[in-house]
């Protein structure tokens, strides 16, 4: 299929690598207009090559900043929220700041981007939300990633609370929650284990493989399209069976 998103426009966050930057080109590939954001300079002017119409740097932790770009991007049919980051380590290991942070990047940026977009959304009598969580902390307990399972399980809270609010107005709000996806960050913390840390990641997982940026890109096309146009609320788990 051609042009699924075509006469849409989109806004994604986290942009410049891994799901942010497959979903960004999935969009454009599908006929949106897309407005890719990150703090990655270069990288981000690199998705122009690859058909983005807009790219601009953002802070998904600044509120004015993010206000700020809503008003000058105006209205879009499609959001996607994929800014996050992973701390490794149990509550032994998270600190107050840990915690904050955490929370911050995780959760509370898509509340900064709800808050913007929604309006126009609501004044247009559509939208698609689509909000990166992950199935730890949705569907499935990981080792050492107690707060970031907890933000997470927060992202899917948030996700229903918006689809319930506003499934009367055209609004829907969807979440993904990947298993492990080969991302440069995944690849960072992997590297960070030392010699094999990539070979245990994909030990754990039933398919024997990791999964790919463009795969959950692909689901999230499907969100972003009037092909989803009966579905809101719902965690959608795309983890290659890991939590079987």
């Amino acid at each position: 299929m051609t042009d699924r998103l075509k006469g849409k426009r989109a806004f994604v966050t986290a942009a410049a690598a891994g799901i942010g930057r497959a979903s960004a080109i999935a969009f454009a590939r599908e006929g949106a207009h897309v407005t890719a954001t990150d703090i990655d300079d270069k990288s981000l002017a690199e998705l122009k090559q690859q058909g983005v119409a807009e790219v601009a740097r953002l802070d998904a932790r600044d509120s004015a900043a993010v206000a700020a770009m809503a008003a000058r991007t105006g209205p879009v049919e499609v959001l996607l929220n994929a800014a996050g980051f992973v701390h490794h380590g149990t509550i032994l290991d998270c600190s107050e700041d840990d915690w904050d942070f955490s929370f911050d990047l995780n959760v509370k940026s898509m509340h900064r981007t709800l808050r913007a977009f929604l309006p126009g959304m609501l004044a247009a009598g559509k939208g698609s939300i689509i909000n990166i969580a992950s199935a730890a902390g949705v569907f499935k307990a990981a080792p050492n990633r107690y707060v970031y399972g907890a933000t997470k399980a927060a992202v899917a809270g948030l996700t229903r609370a918006v689809a319930a609010d506003f499934v009367g107005k055209g609004i829907r709000c969807n979440c993904i929650c990947p298993g492990t996806i080969e991302t440069p960050s995944m690849l960072g913390r992997a590297a960070a284990l030392g010699t094999g840390g990539r070979e245990m990641f994909v030990s754990r997982q039933p398919m024997g493989r990791l999964g790919t940026a463009e795969e959950i890109a692909a689901l999230a096309v499907y969100l972003a399209s009037d092909e989803s146009s009966f579905t809101t609320g719902v965690a959608h788990i795309i983890d290659g069976g890991w939590t079987l």
